[in-house]
């Protein structure tokens, strides 16, 4: 294991080890143990991040332990600096919803505000056996609230233009267009349009011949760059970036995020999101470190990333602190 590798799992060790308190503070530490206002460790694993006015919600999967094993859930939490985050509700808590099967996969939700209807919509990938393969359904789910952090009703499942869909991913552009970006196997990673009311998807953008999950988009000062990750299961690989002046490509190369022998510091990709302050624009690595034998113990990976001028990097991981009116993020040195 390099050197990198071993000194971020170390300060991931002591962090876990630091009592409550140092979570309420005000720095964000990759690796530690993130409690929400009610003391608990946070489950939104696979997650994604929609804002409404000044508030930031979060959504993921829930894994604790002891949940019912037939039902699959979704926790939603609230945050308006993105370190004090508040459970606001399991949002969705639903058993088989279309006869899948007792191994059905409900996974990577994201929940996205539509502003004719008004509704929130959340897509999520629904997987589970099909002919005897554990990920063969290979499809978006769709389920509607009128409240961001109210319960989700549960409309339906399908086939992205008919396409095999796992790892999924959202994107809301600067003029507000929606896309949902998401992993075809046989082919590689699309980024679709969404309709107009959200439901289904309008059309294909584009198809990047690069077999990638945990697939994020950001817009950046007329860039935009796609993330995603290896395809190698639970297990962490070394995440690349490509760019783009525009959806449609030309894309470049992919590259390295950070140094592959670190797999990204043990983390995978789940979203990029931008904070817009009124002094700069920061942008967020927002990854998941997986523990496959202990999902409920996975944790968190975030860092504001070093991005430009086509390049983007992503820091070892240290505390680090965000001012989101301003936009500015503080490193630890």
């Amino acid at each position: 294991m390099q050197r990198l590798t071993i000194k971020f799992f170390l300060l991931a060790m002591v962090a876990a080890t630091l009592p409550a308190s140092v979570y309420a503070a005000k720095k964000i530490v990759s690796g530690a143990v993130w409690l929400d206002d009610r003391g608990q460790p946070i489950q939104a694993h696979g997650g994604g991040i929609t804002k409404v006015g000044d508030t930031y919600y979060w959504f993921g999967e829930d894994r604790a332990q002891g949940l019912d094993p037939t039902r699959k859930y979704v926790a939603c939490y609230a945050s308006k600096d993105l370190v004090h985050w508040k459970f606001r509700n399991l949002v969705i808590h639903i058993s088989d919803p279309e006869n899948f099967g007792p191994h059905w996969i409900l996974e990577r939700p994201k929940v996205f505000h539509n502003p004719v209807s008004g509704k929130y919509v959340m897509y999520m990938h629904i997987d589970g056996p099909l002919n005897g393969h554990g990920y063969g359904l290979a499809r978006v789910g769709v389920a509607v609230s009128d409240k961001v952090d109210g319960d989700y009703t549960y409309l339906k499942s399908f086939r992205p233009l008919d396409h095999e869909s796992r790892d999924i991913g959202q994107f809301i552009d600067d003029d507000g267009t929606a896309y949902l970006i998401f992993e075809d196997r046989p082919f590689g990673f699309r980024i679709a349009k969404l309709s107009s009311d959200y439901l289904s998807i309008e059309k294909e953008v584009v198809l990047i011949p690069q077999h990638m999950e945990g697939g994020a988009l950001v817009h950046y000062q007329g860039l935009y760059y796609a993330i995603g990750s290896g395809l190698t299961g639970w297990s962490p690989n070394a995440n690349n970036y490509a760019v783009a002046t525009s959806l449609e490509g030309p894309w470049s190369e992919f590259k390295d995020i950070a140094p592959p022998e670190t797999k990204t510091y043990g983390s995978q990709s789940t979203l990029l999101l931008k904070v817009v302050g009124d002094k700069t624009t920061s942008v967020i690595f927002m990854g998941d470190i997986w523990n496959p034998k202990q999902l409920w113990d996975s944790r968190y990976l975030w860092m504001p990333l070093e991005i430009g001028d086509g390049k983007l990097w992503l820091p070892e991981p240290k505390p680090w602190s965000i001012h989101v009116k301003t936009g500015t993020v503080t490193v630890d040195k």
